[in-house]
Parts: C-alpha cells; sequence; structure tokens
C-alpha cells in the first residue's frame, strides 16, 4: 500500500468539506421543502400532482406516462439533483483504502489523521440520514429524471444507482451498520482511543472545581509557565464532536460494545451526557430512541438494550447546569486577569482555547435539549444566566483579536528558541528515518528556526498552512503498518510535532481558533430560543449588562455558510443584520424606558420645589404664629422637599435606587463595544440609545405641555421650564454611564422644538403655545376678558360673569415671559412674532376696507379703534416676549456680541437707510426694540395688491392714520375708557392704541418710502384738534371720559419729541389730566 500515491491527507481534506458543503445541501433542501412558502412551485403545481404521484409510486423505476411534464423542469431541479449526486463512491473508496493500509489511529498521537477519519465517518453517516428526512426526495430525484429523459431522449446515467441508494437507506442507519462491517477494526480503535480524552473531558463540576480548571491564580509561582500537555490539540476539542464520533461510531461497529469494556465505558458515558445529538443545525437526532430501535431486533442485544434505558434515565441536565454555573465565575476570572495582564495570553493560550470550547459545548448542550427535549425538570434547561457565559465568551475572543500580536511575539520565539531544538534532537535520535519523511521533517526544523520577533514588529503574514499540511501527510506515511517510520513506535515525536501544530496556529491562525473553538452560529438556526434567551436576559436586571452578546453572536452566523451553497449567505446574513437590529433596538428601548423612569422620578422632585407648593407651608407657618387652629386634628405634617434623601438605613433601596442600578448594568452593555461589523454592515449600539433618546425627548416635552385641544389648557412656561431642566439634567448624567453625546441630544431636540413641526411632521412646544396665546390668550383679550396692565407688565382677568378657566397673568408676567423665551429660543420667538404678525395684518387689512365702508362714520369711527386697539394688544404682547427674549439673551450672549447690545437700538432710519432694516432684523432676533418693527414690514408688504398702484396705497395708509385721528374722541363717551393709575392703563386697553399707531405709521411709512415723522406730526396734529374739541362739548355723556381720552397723547414715540407735543396739545391739559383720573380713583380706591 503506496500512502504516497494514494494522497489520504488530501483526500481528508477535500472530503470532509465537501461532506459539510452536501450538508449544507440537503439541509436547505429538507428546508426549503419543509416550508410551504419557499416550497419549490413543481412540487405544488394542481398539474403536476397526478405525474408525482405516478413517479413516487413507481420509483425508482422509469416509465414515461405522459407529457405533462415541462421541459423546463430540468433546469429547475438541477440545483436539487446535483447535491444529491454527490461523489460517495470517492469516501467509500477512501475507508477500503484506510482497511486495506491497515492504519494506526490515536487522536493522541496523530491527532489530525484520526480526527479527520471520524468526521469523515460522522458527516457521511449524517448526510445519509438527513437525506432520508426529505419526504419530497423521491419526487425531486423522479421529476429531473423525468425531465431530463424528455429533454435528452435518455435517463441520466446515474439515476438508477442513485434511485436505488434512496430505496436502500430507507432506514439509514441500518443499512449503514451492514456497510461498516468491514470498517469496524479501523474504526473501534480510532473510537477507543478516545478513552484517554473524552472521559477526562467528560467530568462534573465538583471535579473541574476541585482540579483548579482553568485558574490562573492558583498557583502564583507557575503563572508565567507555559500551560503544557501532551495531547494539546485534544485539550480544546470539543465535547459535542467527540460524543457524535462514539454514539455514531459505535452504532456502525456495534459489534465491539459486546466484546470491549472500555469501548462500552465510552457508550455508556455518552448516553448519559445527552439525550439528542446535532445532526446538522438544528437537525438532532434523539440517541436513546434510535439506538433501542436498532438493538431491539439484534439477536443477544438485550443487555445492550437496558444499557440504553438506564443510560437514558440518568441522562439529566443537573451536570451540564453545575458545569455551566462554574463556567461561570471562572471564565469571569480568568477575563478579568488577562485583562489587567495580557500578556499572560502568551503562556496561558492553551487556556483560553479551552475555556472557551468549554463553554461553547455547554451553551449548545442547553440550546439543543431546551429546544428538542420534553423537559422533565424545567430547570435543568432554562439558564437565565446564560447571557452571563456568552458575554465571557465574548471577552476572552476580544481579548485574542486585540493582543493577537502579543501572542504572535510569544510563540515565534517558542518555535525558534525550544520548539525547533526539541525536534531536532528528536528527529536526530531516530533509529530509522526514510528520506521522504526525513526531508519534511527538517523542513519543520529550518521553517521554525528562520523565525524572529523582527517579523512581527514589520507586520510580517505568518503562513504555516504548508506547514500542518505536511504533518498531516507525515501522519499518513507514517501510520500505515508497512511503514518504516512507524509513528505508533514514536509517540513522543507525534505529542511534540502536535504541541508544535497548536503553537504555529497562535501565529497565523487565531481568527480560525477563535471559530474552532467558541464558535456559536448555530444560533442562527434557533430563533424563537435565541430571542427568547435575550428577553431573559433583558428581564433579570443583573444580567442585562450582558445583553450585548446577543448583538455580539450575531457577527459569527456568517461562519457557518458554505461555498457549496452560496445562495444561503444572503438570507443567513439577512437574518444576523434583522437579529442585530432587534436585540440593539431592544436594548436601547429598555434603556430609554429606564431613563424615563427616572426623569419622571426627578420631575415630580423638580415639582415639589415649585413655588405653588410652599403657599401651604407659608399658611401653616402664619397659622402656627397666630396661634389659629385650621384643618382637621391628626392631619398628617406635609414632607417637607428633600426628604428622600435623608437616610436612616443603607440597605434600604428607594424605586430611585433600582432604576438606577438597572441602567447603569445595561449601559455597560450598550456601551461594551463601540460597532460591531456583521456581513459588511456596522452596527453602533450607542447610536441605537442616541435615537431612542432624541424620540423620547420630543415626545416628552410636548406631554409635559400638557395642552388639551377641548379645554384649551396649558402647563405654565416656568413649570414646563423646569421640568425640561429636570429632565436634561437626567440626560446628563448618561454621559456617566455611556459615551454619547447627549449635547447633539439637546441640540437636535431643542432645536426641532424651536419649529412649527418636527422632523415627523408632528406639532412642536412652538407651535402649541403659539396657538394657545394667540387662540386663547389675545382672543379673550379681543373679548374684553381681559385687559393689558402696563404697571404689571402683564395680561391681567377681568370681573366678568363668565370665569375664565385660567389665569392670564399666570401665562403673561414677566417670568413666565422669560421661561417661554429660553423653551423657545430665538427661533420660536420670531415664529411667534411672525404669527403676531399675521394677525396684524389681517387686522389692517380689515380697516382699509373699513376705510372704504359705507356704514356710518360713528359706527366706522368705532370699528377702526377697535381694530387699531386689537393690533396694540398684540403689539404689547410682542413687546413683553421681545423683552423676554433680550433678558434671556443676555444671560447666554457671546462675549463677541457687545457691539450689537451696545449699538444696534442707536441706529437711524435717516442715517443708515441702506443697512438698518438689516441690523433691524439682527436686533429684533436678539429681542431688542426696534424703531421701525422688521416683522411687521414684512407682514405688511405681502399685502400689497396688484390692482392698487404704489401711489393709492400710500394715500389709503395716510388716510387711515388720518381717521384714526379724526375717531379717537370717540373714546370718552365710552364707560370703559377710564384710566386707572393702579394700571397705568385703561380697561378696554385703549392705552395700547399709542403702541398701535406708532409701529403702524412707521411700518407702512416704510414700505411706501414715505416720511414717518411727517406722517407722525400730522396725525399729532389731527389728534389734539380733534381732542381739543371735546372739551367745547356739553354732553356729559359725550366728555364722561374726557381726561382719560387725553391721557392717550402722552405716548413714548421714536419719531416725535415732547416740544412738537407742546405745540399741538399744550401739557398743562396734559397735566390736568393726570390730577383729574387721579382725583376719580381716590374715592373709588377708597
Amino acid at each position: 500500500c503506496s500512502v504516497g500515491a494514494q494522497k489520504l491527507a488530501e483526500k481528508f481534506t477535500i472530503l470532509n468539506d465537501r461532506g459539510i458543503g452536501m450538508l449544507t445541501r440537503v439541509y436547505n433542501i429538507k428546508k426549503a421543502c419543509g416550508d410551504p412558502k419557499a416550497k419549490p412551485s413543481y412540487l405544488i403545481d394542481k398539474n403536476l400532482e397526478s405525474a408525482v404521484k405516478f413517479i413516487v409510486r413507481k420509483f425508482p423505476a422509469v416509465e414515461t406516462r405522459n407529457n405533462n411534464v415541462s421541459l423546463s423542469i430540468a433546469c429547475i431541479f438541477q440545483i436539487y439533483f446535483s447535491s444529491f449526486e454527490c461523489c460517495l463512491d470517492h469516501v467509500c473508496e477512501l475507508l477500503n483504502t484506510i482497511d486495506a493500509c491497515q492504519v494506526f489511529f490515536d487522536i493522541t498521537v496523530n491527532f489530525d489523521l484520526t480526527k479527520n477519519y471520524l468526521d469523515l465517518v460522522v458527516t457521511y453517516t449524517n448526510l445519509m440520514m438527513l437525506l432520508s428526512r426529505i419526504e419530497e426526495r423521491k419526487a425531486i430525484i423522479g421529476l429531473y429524471n423525468y425531465a431530463h429523459e424528455m429533454t435528452h431522449g435518455s435517463s441520466d446515467r446515474e439515476y438508477p444507482r442513485l434511485g436505488q441508494m434512496i430505496v436502500d437507506y430507507e432506514n439509514p442507519l441500518k443499512k449503514m451498520m451492514e456497510e461498516f462491517v468491514p470498517h469496524g477494526k479501523s474504526l473501534s480503535d480510532a473510537l477507543l482511543s478516545l478513552q484517554m480524552v473524552y472521559p477526562r473531558r467528560n467530568l462534573s463540576a465538583d471535579q473541574w472545581r476541585n482540579a483548579q480548571l482553568l485558574s490562573l491564580i492558583s498557583a502564583p509561582s507557575t503563572m508565567l509557565n507555559p500551560a503544557q500537555s501532551d495531547t494539546m490539540p485534544c485539550e480544546y476539542l470539543s465535547l459535542d464532536a467527540m460524543e457524535k464520533w462514539i454514539v455514531f461510531g459505535f452504532i456502525l461497529c456495534h459489534g465491539v460494545l459486546n466484546s470491549d469494556q472500555a469501548a462500552l465505558s465510552l457508550w455508556k458515558l455518552a448516553l448519559q451526557s445527552s439525550t439528542c445529538l446535532c445532526l446538522f443545525r438544528d437537525e438532532v437526532f434523539h440517541i436513546h430512541k434510535a439506538a433501542e430501535d436498532l438493538f431491539i431486533n439484534i439477536r443477544g442485544y438485550n443487555k445492550r438494550v437496558n444499557d440504553i434505558k438506564e443510560c437514558k434515565e440518568q441522562a439529566l441536565g443537573l451536570m451540564h447546569r453545575e458545569r455551566r454555573k462554574f463556567l461561570r465565575s471562572a471564565l469571569k476570572e480568568l477575563a478579568t486577569v488577562l485583562s489587567d495582564q495580557p500578556g499572560l495570553l502568551g503562556p496561558k493560550a492553551l487556556f483560553v482555547f479551552m475555556a472557551l470550547s468549554f463553554a461553547r459545548d455547554e451553551i449548545i448542550w442547553l440550546l439543543r435539549h431546551a429546544d428538542n427535549i420534553q423537559k422533565k425538570s424545567t430547570d435543568d434547561f432554562i439558564d437565565k444566566h446564560i447571557a452571563e457565559l456568552i458575554f465571557y465568551m465574548e471577552e476572552l475572543r476580544a481579548h485574542v483579536r486585540k493582543y493577537g500580536p502579543v501572542m504572535q511575539r510569544y510563540y515565534v520565539q517558542y518555535l525558534s528558541g525550544f520548539d525547533a531544538v526539541v525536534l531536532n534532537e528528536l528527529v536526530q535520535n531516530l533509529s530509522v528515518c526514510p528520506e521522504d519523511e526525513s526531508i519534511i521533517m527538517s523542513s519543520f526544523v529550518n521553517t521554525m528556526t528562520s523565525l524572529g520577533v523582527k517579523q512581527v514588529e514589520d507586520g510580517d503574514v505568518f503562513d504555516f498552512r504548508g506547514m500542518r499540511l505536511d504533518w498531516f501527510r507525515l501522519q499518513a506515511y507514517t501510520s500505515v503498518s508497512k511503514a518504516s517510520l512507524g509513528i505508533a513506535d514514536h509517540r513522543e515525536l507525534g505529542k511534540m510535532m502536535n504541541t508544535i501544530i497548536f503553537h504555529t496556529k497562535m501565529v497565523d491562525s487565531l481568527v480560525e481558533m477563535l471559530v474552532e473553538t467558541s464558535d456559536l452560529s448555530i444560533f442562527c438556526f434557533y430563533s424563537r430560543a435565541f430571542e427568547k434567551m435575550f428577553q431573559q436576559c433583558l428581564e433579570l436586571p443583573s444580567q442585562s449588562r450582558h445583553s450585548i452578546s446577543f448583538p455580539l453572536l450575531c457577527t459569527h452566523f456568517m461562519s457557518c455558510t458554505h461555498e457549496l451553497c452560496p445562495e444561503e449567505r444572503h438570507h443567513i446574513g439577512d437574518r444576523s443584520l434583522s437579529l442585530c437590529n432587534m436585540f440593539l433596538d431592544e436594548m436601547a428601548k429598555q434603556a430609554r424606558n429606564l431613563i424615563t423612569d427616572i426623569c419622571t422620578e426627578q420631575c415630580t422632585l423638580s415639582d415639589q420645589l415649585l413655588p405653588k407648593h410652599c403657599a401651604k407651608t407659608i399658611s401653616q407657618a402664619v397659622n402656627k404664629k397666630s396661634k389659629k387652629q385650621t384643618g382637621k386634628k391628626g392631619e398628617p405634617e406635609r414632607e417637607k422637599p428633600g426628604v428622600e434623601s435623608m437616610r436612616k438605613n443603607r440597605l434600604l433601596v428607594t424605586n430611585l435606587d433600582k432604576l438606577h442600578t438597572a441602567l447603569s448594568e445595561l449601559c455597560f452593555s450598550i456601551n461594551y463595544v463601540p460597532n460591531m461589523v456583521i456581513w459588511e454592515h456596522t452596527f453602533t449600539p450607542r447610536e441605537y440609545l442616541t435615537s431612542h433618546l432624541e424620540i423620547r425627548f420630543t415626545k416628552s416635552i410636548v406631554g409635559m405641555t400638557m395642552y388639551n385641544q377641548a379645554t384649551q389648557e396649558i402647563a405654565k412656561p416656568s413649570e414646563l421650564l423646569t421640568s425640561v431642566r429636570a429632565y436634561m439634567t437626567v440626560l446628563q448624567s448618561i454621559e456617566n454611564y455611556v459615551q454619547i453625546d447627549i449635547t447633539r441630544v439637546f441640540n437636535n431636540v431643542l432645536l426641532q422644538q424651536t419649529q412649527h413641526l418636527d422632523s415627523h411632521g408632528e406639532p412642536t412646544i412652538t407651535s402649541l403655545y403659539t396657538n394657545w396665546y394667540l387662540e386663547t390668550l389675545l382672543r379673550q383679550v379681543s373679548n374684553g376678558h381681559i385687559a393689558y396692565f402696563p404697571a404689571m407688565k402683564a395680561f391681567v382677568n377681568l370681573p366678568t360673569e363668565n370665569e375664565l378657566t385660567f389665569n392670564a397673568e399666570e401665562y403673561s408676567d414677566i417670568s413666565e415671559m422669560r421661561s417661554l423665551s429660553e423653551l423657545l429660543g430665538p427661533y420660536g420667538m420670531k415664529f411667534l412674532s411672525e404669527s403676531l404678525m399675521w394677525h396684524i395684518s389681517s387686522q389692517v387689512a380689515e380697516l382699509k376696507v373699513r376705510g372704504h365702508g359705507g356704514q356710518g362714520l360713528q359706527v366706522a369711527a368705532q370699528s377702526v379703534l377697535k381694530r387699531m386697539t386689537i393690533i396694540g394688544v398684540i403689539l404689547s404682547f410682542r413687546s413683553l416676549a421681545q423683552e423676554a427674549l433680550r433678558d434671556v439673551s443676555r444671560l447666554f450672549k457671546p462675549p463677541k456680541s457687545q457691539s450689537l447690545w451696545g449699538g444696534s437700538t442707536k441706529l437711524t432710519w435717516n442715517c443708515f437707510k441702506n443697512v438698518a432694516m438689516n441690523v433691524y432684523e439682527l436686533s429684533s432676533a436678539a429681542g431688542l426694540p426696534c424703531e421701525i418693527d422688521p416683522a411687521l414690514v414684512v407682514a405688511l408688504s405681502s399685502q400689497k395688491s396688484e390692482n392698487i398702484s404704489p401711489e393709492e396705497e400710500y394715500k389709503i395708509a395716510c388716510l387711515l392714520m388720518v381717521f384714526v385721528a379724526v375717531s379717537m374722541p370717540t373714546l370718552a363717551s365710552n364707560v370703559m375708557s377710564q384710566y386707572s393709575p393702579a394700571i397705568e392703563g385703561h380697561c378696554n386697553n385703549i392705552h395700547c392704541l399709542a403702541k398701535a399707531i406708532n409701529q403702524i405709521a412707521a411700518a407702512l411709512f416704510t414700505i411706501h418710502k414715505g416720511s414717518i415723522e411727517d406722517r407722525l406730526k400730522e396725525f399729532l396734529a389731527l389728534a389734539s384738534s380733534s381732542l381739543l374739541k371735546i372739551g367745547q362739548e356739553t354732553d356729559k355723556t359725550t366728555t364722561r371720559n374726557r381726561e382719560s381720552v387725553y391721557l392717550l397723547l402722552d405716548m413714548e414715540s421714536p419719531f416725535l419729541t415732547m416740544d412738537l407735543l407742546e405745540s399741538c396739545f399744550p401739557y398743562v391739559l396734559l397735566r390736568n389730566a393726570y390730577h383729574a383720573v387721579y382725583k376719580q380713583s381716590v374715592p373709588s380706591s377708597t
């Protein structure tokens, strides 16, 4: 038997890889046929139903019944048929070659050869079993052959053998038990070599604990010593893989169970460990039932059947539950030590991969059994702490990826300084060494000797795949029975080379090693269980810090794809993206909800500090001082704000404490990685939280306005500002938990709130408050229920029959307007101003119409004055808003804006005609008073009519001012026109006429390019003469409030002077008017 000619190493490598690819293909066929949505159309086509039934009934016989089958079906089913048409002959041929060469198998010596052999047997078995589970396999193969015959005139040449194989393998294990009789010796030898490995791996948690397994600090003196073992690759070999080898292997060569006690011990130990094994992905094999069904019909196997039943009773999850518990603490300790001392990754790399492999086995065991076993003990199959174990796995994986160069540096020196020397001595001491083997081993020594640390520092790419393949070949050469150099006689050489191979992997294959020992892509096929574990993790506050492990697991999914089935890459990639997106979104939602709850608590505490809540405390203090007994006896004393911070017992945990603890745990998880890459997509967990915070902050701000459209109720600006500040304080504290830019959240949200609508098209606080002030407060002013009190700089409710549902003063005083300005900001206040100006422009339009109307002079005069009063009220409100904006802006003004604050209001229209309007607009945005209101100019400019010439418009503006001037005497007959010194105004708001006249005149004559001063002089002259005529009236009804109306001329104007007023209306009359109204108010006040 010429091993070189047989190329065993190459065949094992290719066939095992192709076997996984074939399993992938068959698995996808099974899933497609089992899913009504993905099932091939030709299998559910009603026109082909009879043909399919006929083919299945006659299978594998070929008989042409009719021509209903489309010729194109050959193309449709090519992908399925090609999956069945695998080269199983190569597997059988290789197994026969191994038997002929009497290959020696020992997992502790020729590890690669033995492992690949056992993998090939199990892959072949799994493939045949999975194939037998496809119910439509006969229909698929028969239809393909039928279409092939119609297309090419003859059946596919491989069809008879493949068809017969499908029939023979109806019960695949039974058929394979017959097939493997000749291979029993080789297979049993390979399996029996596991007796030195499997029992040592399959220990209880107590035995692990007593041995201080995976602990770096149990023996501090040996911490820097390299982790060594005679069976290096066996230490991190998957327990799940070994159990599959043992179970399937001893089923196929079951005779050895009766003749070898060691084989029986391995078999029983494997049966006690699991109740089901993984065939492929989420397809499982129920061990005990299948083995019992196979052995019960074999003569003399009653003892084996009893063994199976006994092992089934003992196969409980308690041992695995305790293992997971141990591994959580062991991996936590290992990850903590390595994060502090990453240099230990060099000597203790074996511990890391052992830990990953052990944890991976237990996680897969739990996932498989929880989904497929009818649970007797629920606790054994539900692990709410599984996220913690996965998290520590991910932490170890991250350490390996991050400190890969540290490990490379260590093992490059190890290979060149120690391994090369020891291997060279072993080769020199060999009694017999054929030329081919000598050349290979000499190349090993030379390769290792040439290594140096400088290669690592220079970033050279290492590649030892050729060296590992050569060692695989050498194992094949030295494992046949007639080999000149038998590895069975030189075990030390095999063990040394296995160690060297592990060391080379630490240099060039760290990523592959991570996939080999810790790949959890199987979660991709257990989506429901995966999501359930995630929800359990979030529900348990102590585990939420590990929730990031679930999105990180999605990065594993693409490693389960295979090049023989490229069409599934897109499906698995999409699944990994959707699951990762869902997990991160749920984590962000959970954090957002916790933050919202904390904000609610803090807003409640802040609300307790509002001035309105101190009234009761003051009342109690006053009553106590005056010894008045009020209230019911025994009434509990109201707790003062801040009492919740006085802790008498540190064990007492408040709801706020619990929320902060839960938030810190969850934020740790969100902040764990800056980003993760899945299928060429980058996910940033912190951005999910930022996005959710923006959305929730937006909704919360609008919600805290408590706006009720039906009742027109809304929160006071100062109370909303207090709540928003409390909310923002909590959000700022989030930066202590997670590295997000909370200032960006504030900017995005608060800037949107200064606009009419936010980015989602929803109303903002700007639109809500603008609408409320215009439609509720100012409308009630127009209706005579509210008056503007200049002395208080606020709007105040007037006593009326129908009491208003709100107190206007509580929404319009200085503090409230400042709060409103701070909430809305310059942009929001500009929108408020523009809305006010729109209302003014509509009033001006009505005034122009009234001027052309045909009603009586008295009625027209009253209408004009009423509308001018409304305009004045609106402008007074805007003046309050602008003053508040100015006060707020001064608190936040940048140092370099002094020129704006110091000089913009000193500009005059005559001096800077070209630039004044631009400066006024800038000044107005900052809240500064301007001679000419730019917003009003813009609003009135939009009223220009195309049918009226500019000259005509100018005349109308002049006539409007004349009409107002000559109409003013009619105000004296109104009872409500009496001046009140207490409020420095009139209850019917006619004191606002002065502001309306000044601003409207300035805006109109700016638009029509007239002289503002000249027109106002004319107005003053007309108004003065009109009012002086009142003194000549004898009717007391007409002149009842003459003095109060006189005071309207004592107005401040940026365009007129007191000298001009004196020339038109003697100031002595104003002084006498003031004396008269004050004299009238004294008896009324007393």
